[in-house]
């Protein structure tokens, strides 16, 4: 099993998501941020389960409908990128 790390990129993605959400509903935020912490710790089990992302040396995995784990396999860790919205004209 290899390690995650999250990029500081990541940690704001999540930071906005969850403070965008808690602005109507703080238990669904919570919830949230629990479904996508559990989704990003699974990567390291298995991380070319997941499909190649649509940038090269990345790979994606839909952890909600509406976000998308963007994260490198590294010799040695999973390195989470980004976490974007499904509707969101990625990577552009």
């Amino acid at each position: 099993m290899l390690p995650v790390e999250w990029k500081l990129a990541a940690r704001l993605d999540l930071i906005e998501i969850i403070d965008y959400i808690a602005q109507e509903n703080p238990q669904a935020a919570e919830k949230m941020k629990r479904l996508l912490d559990e989704a990003a710790e699974r990567l390291g089990e298995m991380p070319y389960i997941n499909c190649r992302g649509r940038v090269a040396g990345t790979r994606e995995k839909i952890a909600h409908r509406n976000y998308i784990i963007v994260y490198r396999v590294a010799a040695d860790k999973v390195e989470i990128l980004n976490i974007v919205h499904s509707r969101k004209n990625y990577p552009n």
